[in-house]
This record gives C-alpha cells, sequence and structure tokens, in this order.
C-alpha cells in the first residue's frame, strides 16, 4: 500500500496530519455523544413529565404503581410551585454545551412544552398554576381510585 503524501515531494506519511484527523475524528465522535446524550436526557425528561401529568390514570389499572407514581408528582409540584428547576435541565444543557451547542435559558417547561402549549412565555403565576392543575388533576384520580377501591 503507498505511503500518503505530505505535498512535499517525498512518499512519507505526513504523522503530523494524520494525528491531527485522529484527534479530530475523537472530538467529532465526543461532540456527537454529547449531543445524542442531551436528546435522550430530554426524551427522558418529557417521559418522566408525561408520567407525572397522566400517571395516576396508569394507578387506576395498577394500584402498585403509585408508590412509583405519588413522589413523582410531589417532586413535580415542588418543582413548578417552588419555581425551582429540575436537575436533568442543567444536566441536558452542559451536554448541549459540550456538544458546541450554546444551551438556552430557562427551563425545560419554558423550551419545549410552553412554545406548543402557551404562545407566551412562562410567568411565576403561570407556573404555580400548572403546579395546582397537575395536583388536582392527580388528587382527583388518586380519589376516585379509593372511592372504586372502597367499592370493592
Amino acid at each position: 500500500m503507498p505511503a500518503e503524501s505530505n505535498g512535499s515531494g517525498t512518499d512519507q506519511p505526513d504523522l503530523l496530519l494524520a494525528a491531527d484527523r485522529d484527534v479530530f475524528l475523537r472530538y467529532d465522535q465526543n461532540v456527537n455523544t454529547a449531543a445524542l446524550t442531551a436528546d435522550i436526557i430530554v426524551l427522558l425528561h418529557f417521559a418522566f413529565i408525561l408520567f407525572v401529568t397522566v400517571g395516576g390514570v396508569l394507578v387506576l389499572r395498577w394500584p402498585r404503581l403509585a408508590w412509583l407514581h405519588l413522589p413523582c408528582v410531589a417532586w413535580g409540584v415542588l418543582i413548578e410551585v417552588s419555581g425551582g428547576i429540575c436537575p436533568l435541565t442543567p444536566l441536558e444543557m452542559s451536554y448541549r454545551q459540550a456538544a458546541g451547542d450554546p444551551g438556552y435559558s430557562g427551563d425545560y417547561i419554558d423550551r419545549y412544552l410552553l412554545p406548543v402549549i402557551y404562545p407566551a412565555g412562562l410567568s411565576r403565576s403561570l407556573q404555580i398554576g400548572l403546579g395546582l392543575v397537575l395536583l388536582l388533576f392527580n388528587l382527583t384520580i388518586y380519589l376516585y381510585a379509593w372511592y372504586r377501591r372502597k367499592k370493592l
């Protein structure tokens, strides 16, 4: 197999270019891995929010799931009402930045869900309202499940 030409007229391989290419390929793989990891975190975050929001319906079918769902609801309500940010948000942003994306400001709901659900940005009162709606929705489902179980 012929050696790579370095452009200098000799047939000696250019070790520096080969090393640079390896570094670039490793960097490109790291960037792609970081971007993929950030995307996976977004999907997990969405799945968690979906579970918190409508997981009570699953409890009607599988009552033991309440042991997992109730702490998740408590966490979701706490984050919404306190104005906190879920730890998955900064984790996702750190992977985005590692992939060369500048990231975003705000939280997951403001970035991904509100543009779909609401035309305006997330205000503090709206955030508290979302937390209370989440709590009331799940409380209604759990009261129904309790009533149904007592009736049997």
